[in-house]
């Protein structure tokens, strides 16, 4: 017996090392330009010891070789082609999308909230869930969305213009979160929460516990993904998963029975029962679409947020010029403010666009599915045949803060974007991406972002504080925050348009 153990040992043993070292001399084997790694960590020692933010690294790893167009690095232990050429960018994300459908997502998990939504689908089953929830998305559906939108912009701005003056120094990053929580509530799950009154509701407890997921389970999940099925790790508690799909369930058995119609995500999905081709969606297919745009929103849309209010506090000219529009446009509108109105508001657009281009997602992935073939990173380097299953990464971050296609990339400038369309499906500019498979949601954040500074800087001005950190570094633990917060000085506006508070007190009074 004790020999059958020995054995046993030295194939996993054996097994185990050439699992972890059989990709790390894959560029070496292939003449590729490559960043120096080390076994298993991969080129990513630094993030994962937290001597660095992920922000940082991939802006060190872009600028390893500034005249290739794209080069070798590790990611633990998958070799990655890191992308700097905007030509081959676009030519994989748009021109050849074919020959790169997928990211990995989360696609080797055991968690069905993660698995099953759109951001992590492969293949037809990801085009099926793409056209039938593409519908939700259009200027109609954006326009009945706006007005629960507004409701919850609303709540959140009246909440933060009466607080007493002792705790007008804020996280807003917290804040923020909470808002977008309500937004995500009411238009994907068909739910009334306000969670600034009642921050220990559910959906907002249980939705931030679900976004905290990257830590050192999600790491060995990378590393380890074949170990974590058969051990049956999971980065969400079963009680929160459990949760998102009852709230499904109930919901739709209510509609059922009480005829109930809602403009919102659930509905979209309960109206083609028995209408398609294909096996419709199910309970948990159901759950996880609007687990993801629970997930995108409370982390995505909450941070962007928070950026734009960092930036317009910290550039008092910038807020000038935005309250300045606000209040012109409430008086040509009297007050009143539809979507029609908050799709006029240029500066603001600018405003976000911008932001977005100063703190867009950090990297993009894709993965190759067919034969592609790159052209040669150096004039005196060969092509390189991809095959599927190569994984490529377009560094976002780093390219729009690259000077050779802005000009003071670190400044923020939201000029840049008045009256130009230069940036227009550009390889340069991709807040939410490129292609078929960019951001399904990105007008509905757009819209999200839009309400609720139109509303809060409406009411409220936005100051530092001593917590706000001028000029921002990153956090070594977490993927894309300010080391100590989004930390802000929330105070009243003395100087309110008047038609608009008259229009507030009369609703006040109404409700």
């Amino acid at each position: 017996m004790e020999y059958w153990l020995i054995l046993l040992s030295i194939v996993i043993g054996t097994l185990s090392i050439h699992y972890l070292f059989k990709n790390y001399n894959f560029f070496k084997r292939h003449n590729v330009i490559h960043i120096p790694s080390v076994p298993i960590l991969g080129s990513m020692t630094s993030v994962i010891f937290r001597r660095i933010s992920m922000v940082d690294f991939i802006c060190k790893l872009y600028n390893f070789n500034p005249d290739a167009k794209y080069f070798g690095c590790y990611a633990t232990t998958m070799p990655i082609f890191l992308l700097r050429d905007p030509e081959i960018i676009k030519s994989i994300l748009v021109k050849n999308f074919e020959a790169f459908p997928d990211r990995r997502g989360f696609s080797d998990l055991n968690d069905p909230l993660l698995v099953d939504n759109l951001f992590s689908l492969h293949g037809q089953k990801w085009r099926d869930v793409r056209a039938l929830l593409s519908p939700s998305f259009t200027s109609s559906k954006m326009k009945m969305m706006f007005t629960l939108m507004s409701e919850c912009a609303m709540d959140f701005a009246n909440f933060l213009s009466t607080i007493s003056v002792e705790k007008n120094d804020m996280d807003m990053k917290d804040a923020f979160t909470k808002y977008t929580t309500d937004v995500i509530a009411t238009c994907a799950f068909g739910i009334k929460i306000n969670s600034m009154k009642d921050p220990k509701n559910k959906f907002y407890v249980y939705g931030k516990e679900a976004t905290n997921i990257f830590g050192i389970k999600s790491l060995f999940l990378m590393i380890f993904p074949t170990l974590g099925r058969i051990f049956n790790v999971k980065l969400i508690s079963s009680y929160v998963t459990n949760f998102f799909k009852d709230i499904i369930r109930t919901t739709i058995a209510t509609r059922d029975a009480e005829n109930i119609i809602r403009p919102d995500m659930i509905q979209l999905m309960m109206d083609i029962r028995g209408k398609r081709e294909r096996k419709e969606l199910d309970i948990d297919d159901m759950a996880a679409q609007a687990f993801i745009f629970s997930f995108a929103s409370l982390e995505t849309t909450s941070t962007t947020i928070s950026f734009v209010a960092h930036e317009i506090a910290t550039n008092p000219d910038v807020q000038v010029k935005l309250r300045q529009e606000i209040d012109q446009i409430l008086e040509e509108s009297n007050g009143q403010v539809t979507f029609e109105i908050i799709n006029q508001f240029q500066y603001l657009d600018a405003i976000i666009k911008e932001t977005l281009r100063l703190y867009p997602a950090i990297i993009l992935e894709r993965v190759c599915d067919e034969t592609y073939e790159l052209p040669p990173a150096l004039p005196d380097e060969k092509p390189f045949t991809m095959k599927k299953g190569m994984t490529v990464w377009i560094p976002a971050y780093a390219i729009h803060h690259d000077a050779k296609y802005y000009d003071d990339p670190e400044k923020f400038r939201p000029e840049r974007f008045l009256d130009s369309k230069m940036y227009h499906n550009s390889p340069c500019y991709m807040p939410f991406g490129l292609g078929p498979r960019m951001c399904i949601a990105n007008r509905f954040a757009m819209l999200e972002v839009k309400v609720l500074l139109f509303h809060l800087l409406a009411r409220c001005e936005l100051k530092p504080c001593a917590k706000t950190m001028f000029p921002i570094k990153f956090s070594k633990t977490s993927r894309m925050t300010p080391e100590n917060g989004f930390w802000l000085n929330v105070q009243r506006r003395s100087d309110m348009n008047p038609v608009f508070e008259s229009t507030l007190i009369k609703g006040i009074i109404n409700s």
